[in-house]
C-alpha cells in the first residue's frame, strides 16, 4: 500500500512539476520586461531539476541526483549573472 502511494505521489508531482514548466515557459516567452523572463528563467530550472529528482525517485538512479545537481548549480550562477547584469548593465568588472 505504501509503495503505491509513494508511486502515485510521484507521478502527481511529476505532473504538477511539468505544468509549472510550461507556466514558466509561457511567462518565459511573452513576459513584458526582463526581470519577468529572468523570474521565469529561474522558476523554470527549479522545476527542470525538481522533475529530474522525480524520475530518479521513481526509477532508483542516482544518476539523476547528480544532473539535478549540476542543473542547480549552472541555473544559481546564470540567474546571479543576469541580476547583476540587469542592475549594472555589465557582468565582468
Amino acid at each position: 500500500m505504501s509503495m503505491m502511494l509513494l508511486s502515485g505521489s510521484l507521478l502527481l508531482a511529476h505532473a504538477m512539476l511539468t505544468l509549472a514548466m510550461a507556466c514558466a515557459a509561457i511567462r518565459l516567452l511573452r513576459g513584458p520586461r526582463a526581470e519577468d523572463r529572468v523570474l521565469a528563467l529561474d522558476t523554470l530550472y527549479v522545476s527542470a531539476m525538481l522533475v529530474l529528482l522525480t524520475i530518479g525517485m521513481r526509477g532508483g538512479n542516482a544518476h539523476f541526483f547528480d544532473a539535478a545537481l549540476v542543473i542547480g548549480t549552472l541555473g544559481f550562477v546564470a540567474t546571479a549573472a543576469l541580476a547583476k547584469f540587469l542592475l549594472r548593465g555589465e557582468v565582468i568588472e
